[in-house]
């Protein structure tokens, strides 16, 4: 059972990411681009990732994004027993985030879109919330673009396991939310055109089930040929394989000596700390072991 206090702290961090990012969305698309474009609304996402690292890390470890807890589960880093609480709880943040941000720019989607809530069209207000591919890309490589994420999701998670590899170059202590939220304004500048970058399935998906009951209706998953499942696999796939990728060209080949010094470590920690370990969306022990 998830202990309440983590639980709070993990869903009020999730919602003030999925705030602070949608609505840098919102202001840039209702103020057609005068207030703000793709570039604001990248940094403001990352900042955002920063500020709810802070926020969560020392309690629930910083669990933002179900791809990746899924890769630790897949590690034997975090039990899986938690993972769906973990997920449900970030489900449920991103959609209250969603809706904070509706509220607070309601009269401007009113006025942008005339009152008429659409998922196409020059007018359309849908993207703010969800991702929906370009026009000329297909399923096909809708998906390949999103498990090469890869190129995305995996850099990601390559990225995040190498900034706490307390075996590798690790990142200074309380600077690890700077260098991920770096990391993550780094694909969205890189990686971004395509279909934007939904690396997180449920900044996708809770989003998506909110517009789905404020107005927009069941087109929100009918469009782009069904699309919207694509966005909440590929990257729990493109997460598995980044986690895997690292262990295999990295973890794997550190000298066999301080391998042992920290099993030694890890075994000389606290039961929260090897589960919970702080300051990262996707926790690994060695930073546990510096904290």
């Amino acid at each position: 059972m998830l202990d309440k206090h983590v639980a709070r702290c993990h869903k009020i961090a999730q919602a003030s990411l999925k705030l602070i990012t949608v609505a840098a969305t919102a202001q840039g698309v209702t103020s057609q681009n005068t207030k703000g474009n793709f570039f604001c609304m990248y940094l403001a996402g990352a900042i955002a990732v920063v500020m709810a690292i802070y926020v969560s890390g020392g309690v629930s470890g910083g669990h933002l994004n179900p791809a990746y807890t899924l890769s630790l589960c897949a590690l034997g880093r975090f039990p899986w027993t938690k993972l769906p609480l973990y997920a449900l709880i970030q489900l449920v943040g991103s959609f209250t985030g969603a809706a904070a941000v509706f509220a607070l720019y309601y009269d401007a989607i009113q006025d942008y879109t005339k009152g008429n809530l659409t998922v196409y069209g020059p007018r359309e207000t849908a993207s703010i919330f969800s991702s929906y591919p370009a026009p000329y890309l297909s399923l096909s490589n809708g998906f390949l673009d999103q498990v090469m994420k890869v190129i995305g999701t995996s850099m990601l998670m390559i990225g995040i396991l190498a900034i706490v590899d307390a075996r590798n170059k690790p990142v200074p202590k309380g600077l690890e939310p700077v260098v991920v939220g770096m990391l993550v304004f780094s694909i969205g500048l890189s990686m971004g055109s395509n279909c934007g970058y939904p690396i997180n399935p449920t900044r996708d998906l809770g989003p998506r089930l909110f517009t789905y009951v404020a107005g927009w209706g069941s087109e929100v998953f009918r469009a782009g040929n069904y699309w919207w499942w694509i966005p909440v696999v590929a990257p729990c796939v493109g997460a598995l394989l980044g986690s895997f990728l690292y262990q295999i060209f990295v973890e794997f080949h550190h000298p066999e000596s301080e391998n042992e010094e920290e099993t030694l470590e890890v075994n000389a920690l606290p039961e929260n700390k090897k589960e919970n370990p702080v300051y990262t969306i996707n926790m690994d022990y060695s930073l546990s072991h510096r904290l």
